[in-house]
């Protein structure tokens, strides 16, 4: 390292490992056990996805020490498995949470390593709530650091950046010391990997899975012994020299304490990428308020932040996969039938005449000098002449907890009702607020799926 870096490593580490449960402000434990909430949620819904299923006959065939548990089917496998699957699982719908300060998903990397390794350890809740936070910090405190040249050269953060959250959550849990935890952010970072390229395939949940698995990796293997370079961010040909064009390491240190990362975690509440959301409330609300149906449009304008050209803009989806990245097909769906739910993303809805017909009639553009997730503006263009716009901003964290719970308790119970009775879903939803008075276990049992569920 040269004398003009900063020692970016050095100092994350610190910050992070010095994080205790007892010093957390109230809203970032009420955020982190939401986080914990919309985990489990998805990933009992992801857990029937093919790529899912997939990876679990692979882990079930491989066989090992039965270690954690498969979300969404109760089978016990090695906790490396149970970290790949369950990350993958969680991810396969992207209907999970986002961080702009990442530029992706926290809880998908972390809660998958970190559960696992609790339910290894018989971990508190406590103790996994304060790791848990301490890995949300580490991602993001990276993508600070390295965004935006990272993430628009090419790099899916999820996956890379949530290999160096994964890793710091279970390095915190396991009360790893300073050259322990140095050496395991060099091992996630030798392991950090994730490409946009693959948006709309099974490899993006993959990334997620992958993130897990190898963070829990870095962190165990550094507890007996492996080493790396200690400086993995800022070192010559480092992290930060090979993965971005943008590197900001002020952005990575400063205000370390005044607000943790976890508090500015946004939730989604439709099933697709995050970057369609603002399109999809948008046109919503116009239709509520003009009563709008899709014979009185002739055209559709988006002005969106010019990321999402690279994120969400397939042209013409054929999966449903493809359709959760394409704005034209999430403003169609939103126009036609008001449903952006898991189960509007159909292989039959991708190539439904009334919604590929409105779909043509959508034009994306950027919205030119502005940066990067600073909301979208949606212009209808009427047959009888009128022209109705309405703009959303949707990077702005809740302010009323009470109110998250709330939206998130529903989200669910509509995810997780096929899977567990309903007696479970109000027990996992309970237990999740007391969290901090139980241990991992408490919450495990409680979410296997109920005896009729059947895996395919």
């Amino acid at each position: 390292m040269s004398d003009q870096q900063q020692p970016i490593t050095a100092a994350l580490a610190d910050f992070c490992r010095g994080i205790r449960y007892e010093d957390l402000p109230p809203d970032a434990i009420t955020v982190a056990k939401q986080c914990l909430l919309d985990w489990l949620a998805v990933t009992i819904a992801g857990a029937d996805q093919p790529l899912t299923q997939i990876l679990r006959a692979e882990a079930l065939e491989q066989g090992g020490n039965p270690q954690a548990t498969l979300i969404g089917s109760g089978e016990r496998v090695t906790a490396s498995q149970a970290a790949l699957v369950n990350g993958a699982a969680s991810h396969a719908l992207d209907y999970d949470d986002v961080h702009l300060a990442m530029s992706g998903h926290p809880s998908v990397p972390i809660w998958p390593a970190l559960i696992a390794l609790a339910e290894q350890r018989g971990a508190s809740g406590r103790d996994v709530l304060a790791a848990f936070v301490a890995g949300v910090e580490m991602e993001c405190r990276i993508g600070l650091y390295v965004m935006p040249g990272h993430y628009s050269t090419g790099f899916h953060a999820t996956g890379t950046l949530g290999t160096f959250g994964a890793a710091a959550a279970c390095a915190h849990l396991m009360g790893l010391d300073r050259n322990q935890w140095l050496n395991a952010l060099g091992i996630a970072g030798a392991q950090a990997a994730g490409l946009k390229s693959m948006f709309g395939t099974m490899c993006k949940p993959l990334h997620a899975g992958k993130a897990a698995q190898n963070g829990l990796a870095a962190a165990t293997l550094a507890a007996r012994g492996f080493t790396s370079n200690p400086e993995v961010l800022e070192t010559h040909q480092g992290f930060a020299a090979t993965q971005t064009t943008t590197p900001n390491p002020e952005a990575a240190l400063s205000g370390l304490g005044d607000r943790y990362a976890v508090r500015d975690v946004l939730f989604k509440y439709h099933a697709a990428c995050y970057g369609t959301h603002e399109t999809i409330e948008a046109i919503l609300r116009l239709k509520e308020q003009n009563a709008v149906v899709a014979g009185d449009v002739e055209r559709i304008l988006l002005t969106v932040p010019r990321g999402h050209l690279s994120m969400c803009n397939i042209q013409e989806p054929s999966t449903p996969l493809e359709g959760k990245f394409s704005l034209r097909f999430t403003a169609a769906l939103a126009l036609v039938t008001g449903d952006a739910s898991e189960q509007a993303f159909t292989p039959a809805a991708v190539r439904e005449p009334a919604l590929t017909s409105v779909r043509d009639r959508v034009t994306v553009e950027s919205r030119t000098g502005s940066a990067d997730w600073d909301g979208t503006r949606v212009s209808l263009a009427l047959s009888d002449g009128r022209r109705l716009e309405e703009s959303v901003d949707l990077n702005i964290p809740a302010s009323d907890l009470d109110v998250q719970w709330e939206r998130l308790t529903t989200k669910f119970a509509s995810l997780a009702a096929n899977r567990l009775a309903t007696d479970a879903v109000d027990a996992v939803r309970q237990s999740i607020r007391d969290f901090d008075r139980l241990n991992i276990a408490d919450l495990v049992a409680l979410a296997a799926p109920s005896r009729t569920a059947l895996v395919r």
